[in-house]
């Protein structure tokens, strides 16, 4: 598994999309950082994150949407699903390769905080807390991405996948049933940026991700068994 992570991660950055990621990712951080917190004259570095909430459902599948549709494409996938490395390590590779890019990207928003520090006291608990549940939601969200990809070979049909899933978790919940709003991904975020560990909305994020984990595995599995 980590040989595949070295060569997936490896891959995002001998490539433009994981500097184009990075790039968008913390140009509207400084954007939404300079709107919500340094304009409004506030301390709550977690604001930024509330308004970065929204352009997820957007740059997301920029790491998502080559996973698999890539491989299939380019003919690459009999020798990914030949290579002796079982489904589970190849998945599982793939999903922490994205994982960390988008890390990275979130790591380096601490810059932001350290510039919050010149004009207040911002609370680091709370910054910290925050940036925990957004790695969470990050995940979730990659997790099904990567399940998109998996079932296309197309790129754009994937990231369109992928988008609509978001909106549908985010905006759609209530309209389908008020008793799952609870349970739209960037409503269970909300508690992180109030500076509390929710547990219950950890559970709920780690059972997304395992979830479509696990359905890649199954999607991939079949199409090994095929070939």
């Amino acid at each position: 598994m980590w040989a595949i992570i070295k060569k997936e991660v490896k891959s995002y950055f001998l490539s433009p999309i994981g500097y184009v990621f990075i790039g968008l990712f913390l140009l509207m951080a400084s954007l939404f950082f300079y709107s919500d917190v340094i304009v409004t004259g506030s301390t709550m570095f977690s604001y930024m994150f509330y308004s970065l909430c929204t352009i997820l459902i957007m740059i997301i599948p920029l790491l998502t949407m080559r996973l698999f549709s890539e491989e299939k494409k380019d003919g690459t996938e009999q020798l990914l699903l030949t290579a002796p490395k079982s489904v589970t390590s190849i998945v599982l590779g793939k999903f922490f390769s994205a994982l960390i890019v988008f890390a990275i990207a979130v790591a380096l928003t601490s810059i932001h905080y350290i510039i919050l520090m010149y004009f207040g006291e911002p609370n680091l608990k709370t910054a910290l807390v925050t940036m925990l549940g957004f790695i969470l939601l990050g995940a979730a969200l990659i997790s099904f991405g990567m399940f998109a990809s998996s079932i296309t070979e197309n790129q754009v049909i994937a990231a369109i996948i992928s988008i609509a899933f978001y909106v549908i978790t985010w905006v759609g919940t209530p309209y389908i049933s008020s008793s799952l709003e609870p349970l739209g991904l960037m409503n269970m975020f909300n508690r992180f940026a109030n500076g509390q560990i929710a547990w219950a909305e950890v559970i709920a994020f780690l059972s997304y991700t395992v979830l479509f984990i696990l359905l890649t595995i199954i999607v991939i599995q079949r199409r090994k068994s095929v070939k």
